[in-house]
């Protein structure tokens, strides 16, 4: 089992940054892969991004590319989601996921294994 918690969601103005984490615990957490997804109210939740359990380059939805950077640090079983320039529209609640995998994981939300509860992320105009 792998239980994981985020953190560092809030109430931020438009064109503000927010940095999420997501702290891992249980397994190996260098053997995972991690995404983040979202849901706003009234929709379905949506891929945000991931990266592979080595780190290095991620994987971002074309919503949010340029402006979020996933990050992750194995030696403290925690991974990043830095928001920039924020938009209204990225209002939602975040969740982040793990899979174990070698590689990236993709948008797919049926890939993953493991979800947090998610925090809120308000973004007003």
């Amino acid at each position: 089992q792998v239980q994981l918690v985020e953190s560092g969601g809030g109430l931020v103005q438009a064109g503000g940054s927010l940095r999420l984490s997501c702290t891992a615990s249980g397994r190996a957490f260098n053997s995972y892969g991690m995404g983040w997804f979202r849901q706003a109210p009234g929709k379905e939740r949506e891929f945000v991004g991931s990266i592979r359990w080595s780190g290095g380059s991620a994987y971002y939805a074309d919503s949010v590319k340029g402006r979020f950077t996933i990050s992750r640090d194995n030696a403290k079983n925690t991974m990043y989601l830095q928001m920039n320039s924020l938009k209204p529209d990225d209002t939602a609640v975040y969740y982040c996921a793990t899979v174990r995998t070698s590689w990236t994981p993709g948008k797919s939300e049926g890939e993953y294994e493991y979800w947090g509860q998610g925090t809120q992320v308000t973004v007003s105009s």
